[in-house]
């Protein structure tokens, strides 16, 4: 336990000195916030009221859920009184002991404001019930009981799509801290970890990167000036991956790609975000959803390769160690993408003092405990 927090703490502090402007956090949330928005434009998103509440939060939606009812039945209790008192039959009217009263029990505000509940909630304690003979209540009652009914359904439904939201499935979907450039099946190329954490499916799935570039305009604006495709493939191919077990995807860096020209002395000095998305479908609830995350030029370790976390048991099973998901071992690689294709024996590069903080490089010699898919 100690540990643990001794780690959180490390993190933390180590997050705080090289803390680093990107536009997509790790965990897939936009850095971006909106401000000076004209009242008016307000209205645009009463217009689309129902994303507006299902993507409010918690605290709002339970709040908003108890007001509403509340509310309501507060109401329709003073239109049960304003009946009540139409007719004569609060206490303070003096009644006579042969009066009919429209509502029975409701004899003033909080009795008027109980039977509202019951009539909106169809409890029915069976002390308090509407005289036949009255009209006006007849009438109430005709138009708050739909009301109820409708206000209960459409609450109900707020709750049921924020717990159902695809986004919450993307919890699920992890995604390694680091990429790695090292060689694989004759060709240099960038790697990223993903895993899907349930055993229920993500079919359909398409994963894809964007790299972009950031620039300050003269009057201070930033201004993102390039956003270059980023293709991802496994062996299998680049469309709808079967997405069974932890995958490494890569991108080939070859003429066509941005990170031809950097080399391991210079990729730590450039100024770029590679975004990578995952579009996938629940197969459980069928419902879509999109994975992000970014790497910055620090989370991508050049000459390094990722740690086999696939193994087949002594049953049969396939098994993942998930202990060694985000870890990696280094590895032979060029120099730079240029030196790999074109010169003989690809002039590898010495890792001796390559320190990026925060990431622990582990020998596959190393025992590790394993983990059921």
């Amino acid at each position: 336990m100690c540990g643990f927090l001794k780690r959180k703490i490390q993190d933390c502090l180590g997050g705080r000195g090289n803390h680093e402007t990107r536009l997509v956090s790790k965990g897939g949330n936009c850095n971006t916030e909106y401000g000076n928005i004209k009242y008016s434009k307000h209205f645009a998103f009463m217009a689309d009221f129902w994303t507006t509440v299902t993507e409010s939060q918690w605290r709002v939606v339970l709040l908003a859920v108890f007001a509403s009812f509340t509310l309501s039945w507060f109401f329709f209790a003073l239109l049960w009184y304003w009946v009540a008192h139409t007719n004569g039959d609060l206490v303070w009217q003096n009644p006579p002991a042969d009066h009919i009263p429209c509502v029975v029990n409701v004899f003033g505000l909080t009795s008027a404001f109980l039977f509202s509940l019951e009539t909106q909630t169809s409890l029915g304690y069976g002390l308090r019930a509407p005289n036949p003979y009255c009209p006006g209540a007849v009438t109430l009652m005709i138009i708050q009981v739909p009301f109820g009914f409708l206000l209960h359904s459409f609450l109900t439904g707020v709750i049921i799509a924020k717990i159902s939201l695809p986004k919450r499935r993307a919890k699920t979907i992890k995604f390694s801290k680091m990429a790695v450039i090292s060689p694989k099946n004759g060709s240099l190329c960038l790697s990223v970890r993903v895993a899907n954490l349930r055993k229920s499916l993500m079919v359909g799935s398409q994963i894809y990167g964007k790299l972009l570039r950031m620039t300050n305009a003269p009057d201070g604006e930033a201004i993102i000036i390039d956003q270059v495709n980023i293709d991802f493939m496994v062996e299998s191919g680049k469309d709808n991956l079967f997405f069974i077990c932890p995958l490494t995807i890569y991108h080939v860096i070859n003429k066509s790609s941005p990170f031809f020209e950097m080399a391991v002395d210079t990729l730590q000095n450039q100024e770029f975000e590679l975004v990578v998305f995952l579009d996938s479908t629940a197969e459980s609830t069928s419902s879509s959803c999109q994975v992000r995350t970014s790497f910055t030029p620090r989370e991508i370790m050049w000459g390094y390769d990722f740690l086999p976390i696939i193994a087949k048991s002594k049953e049969g099973k396939y098994k993942v160690d998930f202990t060694n998901f985000s870890k990696v071992v280094p590895v032979s690689t060029a120099h730079c993408a240029s030196c790999f294709y074109n010169i003989s024996g690809h002039h590898h590069h010495s890792r001796d003092g390559y320190d990026n903080r925060g990431f622990e490089v582990i020998e596959m010699s190393e025992p590790s405990s394993v983990t059921n898919m």
